[in-house]
C-alpha cells in the first residue's frame, strides 16, 4: 500500500481505469488516451509500461493471482481435490467482488469477438494453473493440460452466475461450481485411465521412431564404398 500522500502506482492505476472503464464502455470503445487519462498518466508514460489493452489485462490477472495465492487458505492432503479446489476458487470470487462491473464487460466483449475469445482464454490458463497449484492438483503433461482448459470452460459458466448472484453467500454461484467440478472430476478419472492403457503404446511408438531415426542417421553418415 502507498504511504498517504505519495501517488499511487502507475501501473496499478492503469489496470484499475481500465477495469472502470470496461464497466461503461464496450471493450472496443476504449481508446489507449482515455485509460491515460482515467489513471492520470501520460499516453506516453502508458506506452512504456504496457504495449496494448491486452497487456493491462494480463497485468490485472496477475495481480488478482497474487491475491488468491498469498491469502488462498492452507489445506490439508487428506481433504478431498475438489474441496481444496473450492475453497481455492471461493478465494478468487472474493478478490473479484470490486471488479464484477468490469469483468462483465469483459466476459461480454469475449462472447462478440473470437479472437477476444482465444486470447483471454490463454490467459485464464496460465491462470488457473496456478490456482490449481494452490489446491495441490497436478497440472503438468496431457492430462493436466486437459484439467486447465477444462477448468477454465467451467469457470467461465461459474462466472455467468456469478454476475447476477447479490447473495452475500453466493449460494447459486457455489452450487454451479460444485456441479462443473463434480462433472470435472468424472471426466478427469476417464482421461487419467485413457493415459495410463496408451501410456505403453506411446512408449513402443517412441522407442520405433528413435530407432529408424538412430538406424537412417547411421546410414547417411556411412562413407561410400570405394
Amino acid at each position: 500500500m502507498a504511504a498517504s500522500g505519495s501517488k499511487p502506482d502507475p501501473k496499478d492505476a492503469i489496470v484499475s481505469a481500465l477495469i472502470e472503464l470496461a464497466g461503461e464502455r464496450h471493450w472496443e470503445d476504449i481508446p489507449l488516451a482515455d485509460i491515460a487519462a482515467r489513471a492520470n498518466v501520460s499516453l506516453s508514460m502508458f506506452r512504456d509500461l504496457f504495449p496494448s489493452k491486452g497487456a493491462v489485462l494480463a497485468a490485472f490477472l496477475r495481480k488478482v493471482d497474487k491475491i488468491v495465492l498469498d491469502g488462498a487458505p492452507a489445506s490439508s492432503p487428506d481433504e478431498p481435490a475438489k474441496e481444496r479446489l473450492i475453497a481455492v476458487l471461493r478465494h478468487r470470487l472474493d478478490a473479484l467482488g470490486l471488479y464484477k462491473v468490469g469483468l462483465e464487460g469483459i466476459h461480454e466483449w469475449a462472447g462478440r469477438d473470437p479472437f477476444a475469445a482465444v486470447a483471454l482464454n490463454k490467459l485464464m490458463i496460465n491462470s488457473m494453473r496456478f490456482m490449481l497449484e494452490a489446491a495441490g492438483i497436478d497440472s503438468e503433461g496431457p492430462v493436466g493440460a486437459l484439467k486447465l482448459q477444462g477448468l477454465v470452460i467451467a469457470w467461465r459458466r461459474v462466472m455467468r452466475t456469478w454476475f447476477s448472484d447479490d447473495d452475500p453467500d453466493l449460494a447459486a454461484t457455489l452450487s454451479v461450481l460444485d456441479r462443473e467440478l463434480t462433472r470435472g472430476e468424472r471426466f478427469i478419472a476417464h482421461a487419467e485411465d485413457l493415459n495410463r492403457l496408451a501410456a505403453p503404446l506411446f512408449s513402443i511408438a517412441r522407442a520405433l521412431f528413435e530407432r529408424r531415426h538412430a538406424g537412417a542417421h547411421g546410414r547417411e553418415e556411412t562413407p561410400p564404398a570405394p
